[in-house]
């Protein structure tokens, strides 16, 4: 059962969901993004830089964190959010690895 902030535990990690998650474009820049970061650094969700609205960018953050790929925690009256390096690996081995190996393209690089 997901915990009281949506983040569904490593058990619960469902790959079909998780490659849901991934399958949209904005969102696969973000999990990307995170791949590059420091294992142990959280980011503000508006330093993406994702080009939709405030409340699109937590529909996405969301979903993110429904599949269980991030783990948002407040930080006074900002959400950061971090990658599940650990529980990703463990419950789907080679998926970073696979997202660092082809990287989002960055926006207007077409």
């Amino acid at each position: 059962m997901p915990d009281e902030e949506g983040h569904p535990s490593r058990e619960e990690m469902d790959l079909r969901c998780v490659m849901n998650a991934l399958a949209d474009p904005l969102r696969y820049q973000v999990v990307s993004a995170l791949v590059k970061d420091a294992e142990d650094k959280e980011r503000h969700c508006s330093s993406f830089g994702l080009p939709v609205s405030k409340s699109t960018r937590t529909h996405h953050f969301r979903i993110l964190r429904q599949a269980g790929l991030i783990r948002q925690v407040d930080r006074g009256n900002s959400r950061m959010a971090h990658l599940r390096r650990a529980d990703l690996d463990a419950r789907f081995p080679g998926l970073l690895d696979l997202i660092r190996q082809n990287p989002a393209a960055l926006p207007g690089s077409d």
